[in-house]
Parts: C-alpha cells; sequence; structure tokens
C-alpha cells in the first residue's frame, strides 16, 4: 500500500502490534479490534479524553511532533501509525524500528482514505470499508434531514491569544458542518491540494463582519484573551447565546470514533430536532 508521502508500505503479514503517533492511529486501531502498544499524548493533559478509558496502562511516546523514539523502539511495534507533518524529520528513524504509515488526516478525504490504509495493515479491510459505509450513510442521511432549513453560519475558532484562528472549509469538521448545510465563514483554502494552512488569523473587527450566527471553539490550556475583546459580546453567535466549546477530538477528528463524535456533536447542539433522547 502506498501512504501519504507517496512512499510503499510492505507487510509479510498484517500488524498485530501498532503504535500510534497521531490520535488516529489509537482511534482506528481500537476501532479495528488491534489495540495499540504505544501512544502519543497532549503532555499534561494526557492521552484523549475519550480514549482514555481504552488506553489505561498503553506506554505514552510523549507529544506526537517529538515522540520518544527509545520508548518507541523498546515496545516493539510492527507498525507505526503517524501523521504525516510532525514525523517527516524522524522518518528515517522511525523506519528503522518499524514500517511507518505516514498520513495527512487533514480532509474527509483523507479520513476515509487512511481508515482503508490501516484496514488493510491491520489486516481488517472488510472491517475498515464498513466503518467507512456507516459514517457515509449517516452524514448523508443528517444532511437530507437538514434540507430546506435556512443556511446558518457557523465559524470553528481556536487559539488562546488576543487573535483567534479560524478553519477554512477543507478541514475535517469545516467540511462536515458544510456537507450538512452550514456555511463556514472560513471560507476556501487559497491551497487545497495541500491542505496547509488549516486556517489563518482573523481579527475581531473582522469576523464581526462576518459574524456567524454559531461559534464553536475548541478546546485551549490558556484563557480565551480574545474573548476579553470589547468587541466580542456584539457578535452575533455571542449575543444569541450560540457559543459551544466542542472537545478536543475536533481537532483530530479523522479517526471512525472522533468523526462520528463530531457528528454526534453537530446533531446534538445544531440539529436539535433530528437528535434522539440517547443524543442529548
Amino acid at each position: 500500500m502506498t501512504d501519504d508521502r507517496g512512499e510503499t508500505l510492505r507487510l509479510s503479514k498484517p500488524a498485530t502490534r501498532p503504535a500510534a503517533i497521531s490520535t488516529f492511529g489509537a482511534d482506528v486501531a481500537l476501532a479495528l479490534g488491534t489495540p495499540p502498544v504505544a501512544v502519543t499524548d497532549y503532555g499534561i493533559q494526557g492521552v484523549p479524553d475519550y480514549l482514555a478509558s481504552r488506553l489505561a496502562g498503553v506506554p505514552g511516546l510523549g507529544p506526537r511532533h517529538q515522540p520518544n523514539l527509545e520508548v518507541l523502539s523498546s515496545v516493539r511495534p510492527d507498525l507505526v501509525i503517524a501523521v504525516r507533518r510532525y514525523t517527516e524529520k524522524d522518518s528515517d528513524q522511525i523506519e528503522s524500528i518499524a514500517p511507518l504509515l505516514a498520513l495527512d488526516l487533514i480532509t474527509a478525504e483523507d479520513s476515509l482514505r487512511a481508515v482503508e490504509l490501516a484496514g488493510q495493515a491491520l489486516g481488517a479491510p472488510a472491517k475498515a470499508t464498513a466503518l467507512n459505509t456507516r459514517f457515509m450513510e449517516r452524514l448523508r442521511a443528517l444532511a437530507t434531514g437538514n434540507k430546506g432549513r435556512a443556511t446558518e453560519t457557523v465559524a470553528l475558532l481556536t487559539s488562546g491569544s488576543e487573535t483567534p484562528f479560524v478553519y477554512y472549509d477543507h478541514f475535517l469538521p469545516t467540511a462536515l458542518l458544510e456537507h450538512l448545510g452550514f456555511d463556514n465563514v472560513g471560507g476556501h483554502s487559497p491551497n487545497p491540494a495541500s491542505g496547509i494552512p488549516l486556517g489563518y488569523r482573523i481579527s475581531l473587527e473582522a469576523l464581526l463582519e462576518l459574524n456567524p450566527e454559531t461559534i464553536l471553539l475548541l478546546p485551549t490550556s490558556r484563557q480565551r484573551a480574545f474573548t476579553m475583546n470589547p468587541i466580542w459580546p456584539y457578535l452575533k453567535a455571542v449575543r444569541n447565546n450560540r457559543v459551544y466549546e466542542v472537545p478536543h477530538y475536533w481537532k483530530e477528528g479523522a479517526g471512525p470514533i472522533a468523526r462520528e463524535r463530531i457528528l454526534d456533536d453537530i446533531q446534538r447542539l445544531l440539529l436539535p430536532e433530528t437528535a434522539t433522547e440517547a443524543d442529548r
């Protein structure tokens, strides 16, 4: 199989001891029934909350941009599932430990392809295809159910600084919102082929001009300084109590478990009429 570097990955048999230099790697390994032998984390925050109970006792590799290769080597993985852009500088060292499956993990298309590749590598191609099929069927059903509603504008913001960062349309969560009939005010990427940058810094004055009806905030370890800006209370979303903090998996949502949870959140927060009692 060929990963997102264009490198060919050859395995003599399906991997049974995958390591994850990405939340995706842990997510997809668990979803496909082959738990990871090591995972990256969020520093003092530990492993992702939504996977934590299923990763108890699994060795940590540190942050994905600077994984501990000594620990990686010590757990003897037979596959490493990684974020491409964070592991390019260490790819030779990683490949001396185990075969490397390096993935982009930015767009919805990246997610579908990555799940298929992981399914091949872990010996569960049919299960991977079924996960993708179920996800796309649910996405289409939600889109159909939302037809006829007035288009609602939305912004996905992050940063703890005085100027927030807003995501372009191609980023997986905003792409899902667009597919479901929402209008992401972040707009189109100027460089969709590479996927980078994911978005841009936007002043509060510019955000007020776009004036989204709903604002979704990614978690941050710092107080969001931009919410202290005197312009913030004048935003339509703030005035109407339509500002929601979403979990960290929105930032790394390519895994089959994470992307389903993103749809759960969209349904609960933005499409409550389609949510069941269990969803609420």
